[in-house]
């Protein structure tokens, strides 16, 4: 009989543990950041060894100022200079970011190509792993067209080459009018683009992916075993602007498609981009949509590489503005970023959810502010870490961030 008990009292105990072992909290630590006082629009890259890098700007004087840190050691490099200039084209939700390859890196920025506010082209620029050395700038669009280039997103497809995508303006030049998210408005439909470029600038092929689309929200490109896939806003006839997805499949690019029919009518830009992440085939995509006026954020996955999606997942609802990132880590889980505002009060949140769309842990990361100079938090992940990073707005601004210990 003793023994019987004794058994029990350890199975409780065992019981005991794992309940409580599942019912850790996860945690926040700030990694002190390398940026000055007065930085702002961070962006994160993981490359494909598990590096993770942090961009963001400065600006000293009349120059703004792009550098970049690595992590090592759970601590952020001294700060390395990528470039500067006093005519680029700095906005809240259109900021620079930075992509690294095996043994090379490339990063963009926005520069002004008149006087005009809203006549700017994207600009790459790349660098040996080290980052010491830039090599001249090159715009990506062989247009010529002083327009709108901009909401860029970059990613290796093989060690020798990057895909690039952005939002081209080049048939946007009309007359118009400026937005209520600082961007132009003019005649014909804002176009979305994307060109392979080496680590010398060379372009090798180029290609227009959808020829109407929102003017002024967030592209995301990643890459799959099926190859690259980019999610963008797309703007129908009748202004309704959901999420749309194009594959890059046996050399050529798929139709452009829908991955939820939200239906969301609106006549303006909401400044709203979605996030894709993927692993093999496992994809999934994070967005923010108003259909209906209820403030929405949504996650659908596919397990075919994009090719199909899930019924999408509502995230949060009512009290959420957007501003999403997504990551996938390696047990094939999903991790989306994205803001909420409690009580005249704005949270950086975080939502995990497993490849059948079950939530396994929502938390608030970091306090924020709803103001548009706070700008999109950003997320990565290198294996089981999770880092994210943000604008802090106070007396300066300044970008922070933080390992999440999930």
């Amino acid at each position: 009989m003793k023994k019987i008990y004794s058994i029990l009292i350890i199975a409780i105990v065992a019981a005991s543990s794992c309940q409580s072992a599942k019912e850790v909290e996860p945690t926040v630590t700030n990694i002190d950041s390398p940026a000055a006082e007065g930085s702002q629009e961070p962006n994160l890259f993981t490359d494909k060894k598990g590096n993770v890098y942090l961009s963001w700007v400065e600006k000293k004087e009349k120059k703004a100022i792009l550098s970049f840190s690595k992590l090592e050691n759970g601590q952020w490099t001294s700060p390395k200079k990528i470039a500067e200039g006093g005519n680029w084209f700095l906005n809240w939700a259109d900021f620079p970011s930075i992509a690294v390859n095996e043994d090379w890196m490339a990063a963009h920025w926005l520069q002004k190509r008149t006087e005009s506010t809203y006549d700017y082209d994207v600009h790459i620029t790349t660098a040996s792993n080290s980052g010491n050395n830039w090599m001249e700038s090159f715009i990506p669009h062989k247009d010529n067209i002083a327009a709108e280039h901009g909401f860029v997103s970059m990613m290796p497809i093989d060690k020798d080459r990057m895909i690039a995508t952005w939002l081209d303006g080049r048939f946007t030049k009309g007359e118009g009018h400026e937005s209520a998210d600082g961007h132009s408005m003019g005649g014909g439909a804002m176009t979305l683009r994307a060109a392979i470029f080496d680590r010398t600038g060379e372009i090798s092929e180029e290609w227009e992916l959808d020829n109407r689309v929102c003017d002024c929200c967030q592209t995301s490109v990643t890459m799959t075993d099926n190859g690259p896939v980019v999610v963008y806003r797309n703007r129908s006839e009748e202004e309704i602007r959901d999420m749309a997805i194009v594959r890059y499949v046996n050399g050529e690019w798929t139709a452009p498609q829908i991955i939820n029919a939200d239906d969301w009518k609106i006549a303006g830009c909401p400044v709203n981009g979605p996030s894709v992440t993927s692993s093999g085939q496992n994809t999934a995509v994070a967005w923010f949509t108003a259909s209906g006026g209820v403030p929405t954020v949504k996650l659908a996955i596919s397990t075919d590489a994009g090719a199909t999606f899930s019924a999408p997942i509502v995230v949060s609802e009512k009290i959420t503005s957007g501003r999403v990132d997504a990551t996938m880590l390696p047990d094939q889980t999903v991790l989306v970023s994205y803001m909420e505002t409690k009580n005249d009060a704005a949270q950086i949140m975080l939502a995990q959810y497993n490849q059948k769309g079950e939530l396994l842990q929502k938390m608030e990361v970091a306090k924020s502010s709803s103001s548009r100079s706070s700008g999109f938090p950003v997320l990565t992940s290198n294996k089981e870490d999770v880092y994210v990073s943000w604008t802090e707005i106070g007396e300066t601004s300044m970008v922070r961030t933080a390992k999440v210990n999930l």
